[in-house]
């Protein structure tokens, strides 16, 4: 098993097994405040890694995580994304350099801080050329009010682009024991030290349906979502997991799979699992 921390940007120190904080609902008032202890029960259990995104609720999931954290303890990471907009009532991708610098105006507002740690473009916009959209965050950075910049959704080719205009920090693809489409993506980061933040790291339905993940949960007393989550952290020293979900119970299985160690047998039997189509 690789190391439990990483440095993203090679010098902001967080735990390998983060927190993806989508699925954290902001209503009814029952369900808010439930989501709240979520929130907090991740922080309790020492993740420091949380994600969210303008796009969870249109800036209401960055505000409950204020309201559940701020002032933020110690050594939290709360990273957000932005490049998707709602202009009218759908969702829309929005790499406009002015639309990028208001969005990270709000979500400064919205998160109750003066600069983002960690700020990631949600998604490419074919319409923009990617060096405008990277030279906004870019500019961002010097003014201040970003301190890292990520990218989500990116081919090789798109990351190497970015990189020339800028340092990049974290890359944020689709990839579980399941879904390996993005492997080329990981082996890049793994070249540069560029963290790998798997979004949907566990392939939802699917890792309890198969016969050889079953097989080994129960040869390490673990659920197939532990087996899952601890292959992602064996597999690439880079991979930062971030499992999301609205109950504090889930939430304690997803983070003891940190502690999970799998043999390099059972490893290599998941190795060879056929991927989803």
């Amino acid at each position: 098993m690789a190391g439990t921390t990483f440095r993203i940007g090679g010098d902001l120190r967080v735990g390998r097994l983060g927190f993806g904080a989508m699925h954290l609902p902001t209503e009814p008032e029952a369900d808010r405040q439930n989501a709240l202890a979520v929130a907090r029960r991740a922080v309790e259990l020492g993740v420091t890694l949380i994600d969210t995104a303008y796009m969870y609720g249109w800036g209401a999931n960055e505000e409950l995580l204020a309201e559940a954290l701020h002032p933020y303890p110690d050594g939290l990471l709360v990273t957000t994304k932005v490049g998707v907009a709602r202009p009218d009532g759908e969702w829309a991708l929005d790499g406009r350099p002015e639309a990028l610098r208001a969005q990270v105006d709000a979500a400064l507002g919205r998160l109750r801080v003066d600069r983002v740690e960690l700020l990631q473009l949600h998604r490419v916009d074919p319409r923009i050329p990617l060096a405008d959209q990277i030279g906004a965050l870019r500019d961002l950075r010097a003014a201040g009010k970003v301190g890292r910049i990520g990218l989500s959704e990116v081919s090789v080719a798109e990351l190497e682009e970015a990189r020339r205009i800028t340092d990049i920090a974290s890359v944020q693809n689709r990839y579980n024991l399941l879904d390996r489409e993005h492997e080329p993506v990981l082996a890049a980061c793994e070249k540069a030290g560029i963290a790998f933040l798997p979004w949907r790291p566990v392939a939802w339905g699917a890792s309890g349906a198969r016969a050889e993940i079953a097989a080994v949960a129960a040869e390490v007393d673990a659920t197939p979502t532990q087996v899952a989550l601890a292959w992602l952290l064996g597999h690439s020293p880079v991979i930062l997991p971030i499992p999301g979900t609205a109950q504090v119970r889930h939430l304690e299985e997803n983070v003891a799979a940190a502690d999970l160690r799998l043999t390099a047998e059972q490893r290599d039997r998941l190795d060879w699992l056929p991927q989803q189509d």
